[in-house]
């Protein structure tokens, strides 16, 4: 296999598949009254809907180092794609709730195997150089679901059917397999370590438990008091897990690449960033639709703008992270993106449009630039051995970050509500004007972990390019 072409197409392959995936996490929630008016439901039982899915993502996904290093990574990501698109399928065709939720199991899992494995791919093939300018594609999917699905979910709804949420993905699939199977590179473990089944009996259990927990609790399904023992259990499974890890030759998630420096900082940081970055796509409808009164549609296009500028911050990403370096860009534009999230809360009823935005182009550019920063500099020192490893501990934890983040957005909004009438957009807007500014502190608190980088930090990834990236 050409490796030149391979380079040209491998971003865009993994790109297509990873947009597949944080779409469909988010875009048939607002298509469950449909869905349960299709299929004789009620729409509380279809939340089961949103829930497999993310139980067996979060189930799955610290498997998918230990398959792409046995059976290698072109093998897993194919076979992914293919259970995506035809659980898809399955899904548009459902003809009662049971099979629908059914469904979303599988598809949860493919989605599992994607994100980390096509990242294993892009760090296997890129040498560090290289690897900032491929990643920009690839973190544009994290972007752009969380903001367009809830947005695109309501539009196929309002138009076409609810099942052609899931039949979209057909010729998206389709297209991913093909290039995937011309161009997809096949990188295998160099020794074949046993599956340790207890760890992942211990770690999936926790990560599980706590994601549904964050997915009812975020619903305010839960008082605190019924919320604390699944809480306790599930911290405990995790901890549990540590303890266990230290003890074998071969743990299921190898918590010594934690150890690396800048891999530490670049996950652990990161996790802080996304639980204030994470509520926004739960908080920004609630502005628009609730506070200032604006339909679903035109709540939908004002999401747009921070797609579009996320998209256009791959071209300046590479010569300010080579310019400034990692430190600095990292600790600026963490800060950046805390201001922009607390100038949210300006925004009212009197807000010029043009301003609203501005503001929605500023928070693309700079959540491009920190995902682009953030996730480029965690395998800047990592050995090419341990990239399955290192891709599967950051693709585990910011799946937890996004889950705490929506659920962090979802509780802070209820608090500040509690006293107040959901049906008075004055008291919506001033619930949500300290829900922004309450979730801007929080982002600000993650600039202080970057402050432990160095100068130099990340320089193998910056080296030569300087000049602006076409």
């Amino acid at each position: 296999m050409d490796n030149k072409t391979t380079k040209r197409y491998l971003p865009w392959i993994v790109a297509i598949a990873l947009f597949m995936e944080q779409l469909d996490s988010t875009i048939v929630n607002t298509s469950i009254p449909a869905m349960a008016a299709s299929l004789g439901a009620t729409p509380l039982s279809l939340k089961a809907v949103a829930t497999s899915y993310i139980l067996s993502l979060a189930v799955c996904i610290p498997l998918s180092g230990w398959l792409a290093e046995r059976y290698g990574t072109r093998r897993i990501f194919l076979a992914a794609v293919a259970l995506f698109t035809i659980s898809s399928v399955v899904c548009g065709l459902a003809v009662n709730a049971t099979m629908l939720i059914a469904a979303r199991i599988p598809q949860g899992i493919a989605a599992a195997m994607m994100m980390p494995v096509g990242r294993v791919a892009i760090v296997r093939t890129f040498p560090k150089g290289e690897l900032l300018r491929a990643m920009n594609f690839v973190i544009i999917p994290a972007l752009l679901g969380p903001l367009l699905g809830p947005t695109v979910g309501g539009l196929i709804v309002h138009w076409l059917s609810w099942r052609d949420i899931f039949f979209v993905n057909v010729p998206v699939g389709l297209a991913a397999l093909w290039f995937g199977w011309r161009h997809m590179p096949d990188y295998r473990g160099e020794q074949t370590r046993p599956l340790d089944w207890l760890g992942f009996a211990l770690f999936s259990g926790g990560t599980a438990l706590l994601s549904w927990l964050l997915e009812i609790f975020g619903e305010h399904g839960l008082s605190g008091p019924q919320a604390l023992v699944p809480l306790v259990l599930s911290l405990g499974l995790i901890g549990a897990y540590g303890w266990h890890a230290r003890r074998v030759p071969h743990p299921l998630l190898n918590l010594k690449l934690f150890n690396v420096r800048t891999f530490r900082i670049s996950v652990i940081g990161g996790f802080v960033t996304r639980l204030g970055i994470g509520g926004m796509p739960f908080l920004l409808p609630l502005l628009y639709q609730l506070g200032l009164g604006l339909p679903a549609w035109q709540s939908g296009l004002l999401m747009m703008p921070a797609a579009v500028a996320a998209m256009g911050m791959k071209v300046l990403s590479g010569p300010l992270l080579a310019r400034f370096g990692y430190r600095r860009v990292l600790m600026a534009n963490t800060v950046l993106v805390a201001c922009t999230i607390a100038m949210f809360s300006l925004i009212g009823p009197e807000t010029p449009l043009a301003a609203i935005v501005a503001l929605g182009l500023a928070m693309g550019l700079f959540n491009s630039l920190q995902f682009s920063s953030m996730n480029s500099m965690a395998y800047a020192d990592v050995a090419d051995s341990d990239a399955a490893m290192a891709s599967t501990i950051a693709s585990t934890l910011q799946q937890m970050s996004m889950s705490f983040g929506l659920a962090c957005g979802s509780l802070v909004a209820g608090f500040y509500l509690s006293a107040s009438s959901q049906a008075s957009p004055a008291a919506v807007n001033q619930a949500l004007q300290h829900a922004f500014l309450t979730l801007a502190v929080l982002t600000l608190v993650s600039s202080l972990v970057f402050r432990l980088l160095r100068a130099d930090d990340g320089e193998s990834v910056t080296r030569g390019l300087a000049a602006p990236v076409a």
